[in-house]
């Protein structure tokens, strides 16, 4: 084993996962930039995009498992309070994400390391740009919820296509549509959101097996510091304010997109 590899991978993994769990993000947003660009900065061969998209994707399926999980249990321990999981919701964006994500997942390794960089230098700025957006979502869940089956089964599948490249699980993204523009309530948009995530990541991990260039001893050493870290960040999230926290991930997604922007510029 290679022990420069696996602290680095590690550390890698622990990080994205904390501000994953933190902020009720994809950690794919954060893991990207990190993956591509710390390594080598370190002394480590550089992966490259096709690479950090394959372990960043598994990372994804391996954290939302996570999550679902401490979710169940959550719901077993309190049975007498009500699940927000909407299974309409999930059915129409769960099947459409999946799809998607599995055809980016196929597509990426066809792609070039340009291609996908472009990708998530694009993906970056619509982080960015939702994270700014107030959410029109109300708090309070209602049993006979009303949403544009349309609107959210392609919204849903055009995600799964671009996070599959990229290796991630859409959350970023998909939060912000759910809340602004299907006006689904929050409690409802985030418990869902971990569902259909979860799917998507199904469907990214097939893809990328079955494009090939799978760097598994990486995988391995990331996953392992994603579930310490997914857990971390969700115990500190209930102890303190994240705005300020949220505006400083902004700045540090906007520097990366800077940097990965001059690199294809």
């Amino acid at each position: 084993m290679d022990v420069m590899l696996f602290i680095i991978m590690f550390i890698l993994g622990l990080t994205g996962s904390f501000f994953s769990g933190l902020l009720g993000i994809g950690g794919a947003i954060i893991n990207y930039p990190l993956l591509l660009y710390v390594p080598s900065l370190v002394g480590l061969q550089p992966f490259s995009a096709h690479e950090v998209s394959s372990i960043s994707m598994f990372q994804v399926f391996f954290a939302s498992l996570s999550g679902v999980i401490a979710y169940q249990r959550k719901q077993r321990r309190t049975p007498h309070q009500k699940s927000y999981i909407h299974r309409g919701l999930v059915g129409y964006m769960g099947s459409s994400i999946l799809v998607g994500s599995l055809i980016g997942g196929s597509v990426s390794g066809y792609l070039s390391e340009q291609v996908i960089n472009l990708i998530y230098g694009i993906l970056a700025v619509i982080a960015i740009v939702l994270m700014l957006i107030p959410s029109r979502g109300t708090i309070d869940s209602s049993d006979d919820l009303e949403f544009n089956k349309g609107i959210a089964s392609v919204t849903a599948g055009a995600v799964g296509i671009v996070s599959g490249i990229v290796g991630a699980g859409g959350a970023f993204i998909l939060i912000p549509i759910m809340l602004t523009v299907l006006r689904i309530p929050i409690r409802i948009t985030i418990a869902s959101s971990l569902a259909i995530v979860f799917i998507s990541a199904i469907g990214g991990v097939l893809g990328k097996i079955t494009g090939g260039n799978i760097p598994l001893e990486p995988i391995i050493y990331t996953v392992i510091g994603s579930l310490i870290g997914a857990a971390l960040g969700s115990r500190v999230s209930s102890m303190i304010n994240v705005r300020l926290l949220r505006y400083g991930l902004i700045v540090l997604i906007a520097f990366t997109a800077v940097k990965v922007w001059s690199t294809i510029l």
